[in-house]
């Protein structure tokens, strides 16, 4: 097997590895703004004089409801913006194992003897 496609396969295996990270990412983003917007959605239905409590740590500190729809808004707010993002980065990082893994077919299936970078006119070509 020729050296770069030793190198391709290295690269394969680290984008899928990387893709493995941002997806289980996404995920923990996804059910966490999963989760603050049922939170959200319950605290609608509470009476906004209603005693509310807020976990810190392992701690319950006592809260109004103003603080507390404005602080589970941001963290909606916060949490879409970054299952967007790593939603867009699993995206480009499977754009490229898919352009990595077609060079490496196409290098395997005889693209050797074509005029890529080490072939004809290539660095190895001497001459000139």
């Amino acid at each position: 097997m020729p050296p770069e496609a030793q190198e391709k396969i290295e690269e394969l295996q680290e984008l899928q590895e990387t893709a493995q990270q941002v997806a289980e990412q996404r995920e923990q983003a996804q059910s966490a703004l999963n989760e603050s917007k049922t939170a959200l959605d319950a605290l609608e239905d509470v009476d906004e004089d209603a005693g509310m409590y807020r976990e810190i740590g392992e701690v319950l500190v006592e809260t109004d409801y103003e603080s507390a729809y404005d602080d589970l808004e941001n963290k909606v707010e916060s949490l879409e913006v970054r299952a967007e993002q790593l939603e867009k980065q699993e995206e480009r990082v499977e754009e490229q194992f898919d352009e990595l893994q077609s060079e490496l077919q196409q290098m395997l299936q005889g693209g050797a003897g074509g005029g890529g970078p080490m072939g004809p006119g290539g660095p190895g070509a001497g001459g000139a």
